[in-house]
């Protein structure tokens, strides 16, 4: 049976980015039918929503989402722009992201003496509880005294689930390493359960080394030393802010896709480019769509689908090694499509 798709363009660049990985699952041979969700911020002029009231009514029968990139501060408020993300990640309990950091060869890294291979990880971040809840309020609003509170709430639970599941994934990689990325010098509740959780779970996995590291030490890691890293497991926030960093390590935001996974697969996973909408460059052909493509190959492994996802990988890499097809980003002048026709043709 064919897989049911939900495609989710949104903002900015994201109906580009999306049109070029539709046709490349296409070119795939990946067994697949396509709906596209026509929601973006364009509709809060219209409704006050960036999305209807049953959005996720309307997707959990999809087997996946394919998201583009969402917001558009000329027409919503970025906190209302991302309200159908975060609540697509909480709704469907996609617990796991992944955002996969290689460096391949044909990618341009701005740290010195760091070669194709050098960067191999894997981050997993927890991605329904931690930093990013709606836990909190703002009081006494527009007075002196005006105050917020946003409350971290992590689970042991959540906690335990993401850990073992970065701890899963390591056992599977070569080097079978995991970090723990904490700062629990100074979050001395969250943290702590953080770390404590960490000390059970390892105690099943024997064959997997792990170790802890701040998350500042781990900033300036990623940049001075990011060939020590394997499997990399943090708290939503954290997991947000070195993703970004690891994505600029290995060329560019262009390159990161990523995965938000709901393993039981009781609700559909969603699939996206790290990247935000860049509505500054929208509509000009400018985009990278590499990562848009590499979340749909990611897309199509999760379903099962890991012959065209492979070969969608295979594809990515050879167009990178090979090719002088590079859009604005990587200093070149091709379009969104001249690259999406450069990697097609090589599947």
């Amino acid at each position: 049976m064919a897989h049911r798709i939900a495609l989710y363009p949104g903002d900015g660049i994201g109906p580009e980015v999306v049109a070029e990985a539709r046709k490349v699952l296409e070119a795939s041979g990946a067994d697949c039918t396509y709906t596209t969700i026509e929601w973006s911020t364009a509709l809060y002029a219209k409704t006050g929503k960036c999305a209807p009231d049953d959005y996720l009514e309307q997707l959990k029968d999809f087997d996946a989402i394919l998201l583009g990139a969402l917001g558009n501060a000329a027409n919503a408020p970025d906190h209302l722009a991302v309200q159908p993300l975060l609540g697509m990640r909480r709704g469907f309990d996609q617990y796991v992201n992944i955002r996969p950091a290689v460096l391949f060869e044909g990618a341009d890294c701005p740290l010195k003496n760091k070669k194709p291979g050098d960067i191999d990880m894997m981050v997993i971040r927890e991605n329904t509880e931690g930093e990013y809840t709606v836990l909190g309020g703002r009081h006494y609003t527009g007075t002196p005294n005006e105050a917020a509170m946003q409350v971290n709430y992590f689970t042991r639970m959540g906690t335990e689930r993401i850990i073992r599941y970065a701890f899963e994934l390591a056992r599977t990689r070569k080097r079978k390493h995991l970090t723990s990325i904490t700062k629990s010098n100074a979050l001395v509740y969250s943290m702590v359960l953080w770390d404590d959780v960490l000390k059970d779970v390892a105690k099943d996995y024997q064959d997997v080394k792990y170790n802890s590291m701040l998350v500042d030490a781990a900033a300036m890691n990623f940049v001075r030393r990011p060939e020590i890293f394997d499997v990399v497991v943090c708290s939503n926030l954290f997991g947000d802010i070195l993703t970004d960093l690891a994505a600029v390590i290995i060329g560019g935001m262009g390159f990161a896709g990523s995965a938000n996974l709901n393993p039981t697969r009781k609700y559909p996973s969603m699939f996206e480019p790290v990247h935000g909408s860049a509505p500054d460059i929208a509509g000009r052909g400018k985009a990278n769509p590499l990562a848009a493509i590499m979340s749909a190959a990611m897309m199509l492994e999760f379903l099962g689908d890991t012959k065209q996802g492979e070969k969608i990988r295979r594809a990515v890499r050879a167009h990178l090694a090979e090719s002088d097809v590079k859009t604005p980003d990587r200093g070149g002048k091709a379009t969104t499509s001249d690259v999406g026709k450069d990697i097609i043709a090589r599947l």
